[in-house]
């Protein structure tokens, strides 16, 4: 009995360390634009945009459980086939060295890890309170929502309604978090393009396990926002 349990645990943590092992930040190079994806907290997301070009071409994202061999689980959002929103898929997946083979839409393809930074917010967050008014308001977001999908470098907000597989806007690129200071540089943004080159930055901290973030949005609106992990 006692090896079997031991055999039980040993299983268990060569699947713990295959799953912590595929979270993080990926990126390939396509032919005039780049695709990256990140997964964390079993959730991915999977955007192309042109940087150069400021233009954003589509993303894509939903649940993601992964076991050491495969990949699964359920599309929440996807601006390029709404239809697809609440179906299922699995991939299989490998590891050479720090890159990732995994397909895209059936195809194999690899993709260059690009994730060293430890900064504390690497998750799957989502907005639970905002000022308004001078008092904080308590958020409890349904099928709408907005998520916050951070690696350690790298982040993605999107809006959108699992249920009808609306999709609201999405905008995302490389971020610091250091000092109490949160710094976004903006890579590609949905709806504004014009948008794509600033940066922005924030006083931030974590309390109890919640992400306060606070200073002026990107029209110059003074905002106070908790962010708390899904």
């Amino acid at each position: 009995m006692k090896h079997l349990i031991l055999s039980l645990l040993t299983v268990v943590f060569s699947l713990s360390i295959s799953a912590q092992k595929i979270s993080g930040a990926w990126m390939r190079k396509l032919d005039t634009a780049v695709q990256y994806l990140t997964i964390v907290d079993q959730y991915f997301v999977i955007t192309t945009f042109d940087l150069e070009g400021k233009k954003f071409f589509q993303t894509r994202g939903g649940t993601a459980m992964a076991d050491g061999k495969k990949i699964s689980g359920t599309i929440e959002f996807n601006t390029t086939n709404k239809s697809e929103v609440k179906s299922a898929y699995t991939y299989e997946y490998t590891f050479r060295k720090k890159d990732l083979q995994m397909p895209v839409d059936g195809i194999g393809v690899t993709w260059n890890w690009v994730d060293d930074a430890n900064t504390g917010l690497a998750g799957n967050w989502k907005i639970t309170g905002r000022m308004q008014d001078g008092k904080m308001v308590a958020m409890n977001p349904g099928a709408r929502k907005t998520i916050k999908v951070m690696s350690g470098s790298r982040f993605q907000w999107t809006a959108i309604n699992t249920d009808t597989g609306e999709f609201f806007g999405t905008g995302g690129g490389r971020y610091t978090f250091e000092n109490g200071k949160y710094s976004e540089h903006i890579e590609f943004f949905s709806r504004d393009a014009s948008r794509v080159g600033n940066s922005l930055s924030f006083n931030a901290e974590l309390k109890d396990g919640d992400w306060h973030h606070s200073g002026n949005s990107s029209k110059g609106d003074p905002i106070y926002e908790v962010w708390s992990r899904k």
